[in-house]
């Protein structure tokens, strides 16, 4: 069995978010990233409470997406940052978490975001994606230069499938992170 995260975006869901929310941890992915970007801090907050209790229900890791204060106050030791966002993080807001995850585009990135604090990377585009229509995908040559860049796990991320994940583990990652299958399936 693979690795595989799934990331969310509930614009994608064919049914009510939470139901599916239910039947993705029902499959038990190593965890979920609730990436909800188009909310605001409240509102990501008041779905943060319901999607951590249905992961804890399920015992799948919540990893929490850009807002530090919401993980905290939920008592959420896991937080996923883009790179700039965790420039900026202060050591003892990072000292909060005890996962810390990074979207990287680069070996270089991904060297830094380790050197930030990042236990975890997940580095794409490496697939074409409708999420990113019209940029090309960086592929798996650059899979593997950012596997070799760090000593931390690896998560693919862009067009990923489980078909893919054969691939994408033979390139050094860890595993990959699935949003669209796991979203837009009913």
């Amino acid at each position: 069995m693979y690795d595989i995260i799934c990331v969310t975006n509930r614009k994608l869901c064919r049914e009510d978010f939470l139901t599916r929310m239910e039947k993705v941890t029902a499959m038990h992915p190593k965890a979920v990233i609730l990436r909800e970007k188009d909310l605001s801090e409240a509102e990501y907050t008041e779905l943060a409470k319901q999607v951590t209790e249905i992961c804890k229900k399920n015992g799948v890791p919540c990893i929490l997406h850009t807002f530090i204060n919401a993980a905290v106050e939920l008592g959420c030791d896991s937080i996923h940052l883009p790179l700039p966002l965790l420039r900026e993080t202060s050591a003892e807001d990072k000292g909060k978490f005890r996962i810390i995850g990074c979207s990287c585009h680069s070996p270089e990135e991904a060297r830094e975001a380790v050197k930030l604090g990042a236990t975890y990377i997940t580095a794409g585009h490496v697939f074409a994606t409708d999420c990113k229509k019209g940029l090309p995908p960086r592929g798996l040559d650059f899979l593997r230069e950012v596997c070799k860049a760090v000593e931390v796990p690896v998560y693919a991320i862009g067009g990923i499938s489980r078909e893919k994940m054969p691939q994408v583990r033979e390139a050094g990652a860890a595993g990959g992170c699935i949003m669209s299958g796991l979203m837009a399936n009913s």
